[in-house]
């Protein structure tokens, strides 16, 4: 198995610290508020790569963690006038309803930040000890990035570039703008913990290094996340923990690619933020789902209706292909589950192995082989696809063209019953006017032996 490593900017041949086992960390939301469509993206291409691990005899174990203390989620909760803790638990219930409609398995372990004080602490500790931490006159803890010599290896810049390209508010209690706070000092009506270093709270670069290590060791396989975590995020937990403990933290770090919307970056200042829930009013969770793993996770992805709609289709047609199945039976054929797993070992190139589906499919719709059947279903089911039954998938889309059609099926029968009094009176041009009007409103037409019948396009 072969993955591109964000840290070396190559792909490279997977081995895992202990043979034939992966632990992998992910990070996770910050529940102040409903996932969007790229926290979508994050779901479900680490749930694809997780069940990969698990399809190749891998035993994983997969961490994701909840950011459940943050500035964004306290400001938030004084806005609402909410408990944060409540707050925290309304999202997060949210989040994985929106997981489950994806059908994204769970991870093995969703820790909480707010769970891991005691670790958090005991880093920090550490780094002060050691120099690479200190107090500042505001009683914050700050990591001093310019004694970490390695500081921009994963975003591959030098601090110079850094410094140069800063945006960082000026801040006298900082030694240098580049440094970051490691624990942040109590404020009046904020949640704290009492610390050697006085009562305060986490930041949020420290929270995932100290969950990371608890539930993995201090020296694992998998670290993934976002693009946007990248740099700062990523860049400073490697500072910080490899600074604590004093040797390598991750072996390969790995990221998705950025969602844009209709081909511009997505941003809620651009007022171009899509939420999941919203999505999911228009679209089954299975087609978005099919619609994320279209693309290579690394590449951008260019979310749009028109591209959604498209995705509905092809999986409509996969889905009417296994409708015609009656049989399932013998066994899953060798070379194209092996070329379906050399497409996912080659970096997760789901859209070759999508390929290998499409092609089964049309093997399939030609040849109704029970191994071909199984085989189709079975490879489908290691990308979290095609294991609804056919008749309720294939139903619940009539329903919602039927919904959000124009025409009514009465008006339908009127206008193919107008068609054929057309055609019996040798009126051809109005027949075939009446068949392009009802194309135009989804509806396509069949004509047979038997009669003329319809479908919703």
């Amino acid at each position: 198995m072969y993955l591109f490593n964000s840290l070396s900017r190559k792909k490279e041949e997977f081995i895992p610290l202990n043979k034939n086992e992966v632990g992998m960390y992910v990070c996770g939301m910050t529940v102040y508020d409903y996932c969007h469509i790229g926290h979508a993206r994050v779901m479900v291409v680490f749930d694809t790569l997780a069940r990969h691990f698990r399809n190749s005899g891998f035993k994983l174990k997969f961490v994701r963690n909840i950011t459940d203390i943050d500035d964004k989620i306290i400001k938030r909760a004084a806005e609402n006038g909410e408990d944060i803790s409540a707050l925290t638990q309304r999202f997060t219930q949210a989040m994985h309803e929106d997981e489950a409609a994806l059908l994204c398995q769970k991870p093995d372990i969703e820790p909480k930040a707010t769970e891991h004080i005691e670790e958090i602490i005991k880093i920090i500790e550490s780094l002060i000890q050691k120099g690479y931490a200190y107090p500042a006159p505001n009683g914050d803890i700050y990591y001093a990035v310019r004694k970490f010599a390695d500081y921009g290896k994963l975003a591959n810049r030098n601090l110079d570039d850094l410094r140069a390209g800063e945006r960082v508010a000026i801040n006298e209690d900082k030694n240098d703008p580049l440094d970051f706070v490691l624990w942040k000092a109590s404020k009046p009506n904020e949640p704290f913990w009492d610390s050697p270093f006085g009562r305060g709270r986490p930041g949020w670069h420290i929270e995932c290094s100290a969950m990371g290590a608890t539930e993995l060791g201090e020296h694992f396989d998998i670290h993934g996340g976002g693009m946007d975590l990248k740099f700062p995020h990523h860049e400073c937990e490697i500072a910080q923990s490899e600074a604590a403990f004093g040797h390598k933290f991750v072996n390969y770090w790995l990221h998705n690619g950025f969602v844009n919307i209709d081909n511009e970056k997505m941003s809620k200042s651009l007022n171009n933020f899509f939420t999941v829930r919203e999505v999911l009013e228009q679209f089954k969770g299975e087609v978005i789902r099919f619609f994320i793993l279209q693309t290579h996770y690394r590449s951008p992805l260019n979310y749009s209706n028109a591209g959604l709609e498209e995705a509905e289709k092809n999986l409509t047609r996969l889905y009417k292909v296994l409708a015609e199945v009656k049989d399932f039976g013998g066994e899953v054929l060798t070379e194209e589950k092996e070329r379906f797993l050399e497409a996912m070992d080659n970096d997760l190139n789901t859209p070759l192995a999508i390929a290998v589906i499409f092609d089964l499919a049309k093997r399939l719709s030609q040849n109704p082989e029970p191994n071909l059947a199984l085989t189709l279903k079975t490879l489908a089911g290691y990308l979290g696809l095609l294991q609804e039954n056919p008749e309720d998938f294939l139903k619940a889309i009539e329903n919602k063209k039927s919904q959000n059609s124009q025409i009514s099926e009465a008006e339908i029968l009127e206008k193919i019953a107008e068609r054929n009094e057309a055609k019996k009176n040798k009126n051809y041009a109005l027949a075939d006017e009446i068949r392009k009007n009802l194309e135009n409103l989804g509806v396509l037409l069949k004509d047979s032996k038997e009669g003329t019948t319809w479908q919703w396009k």
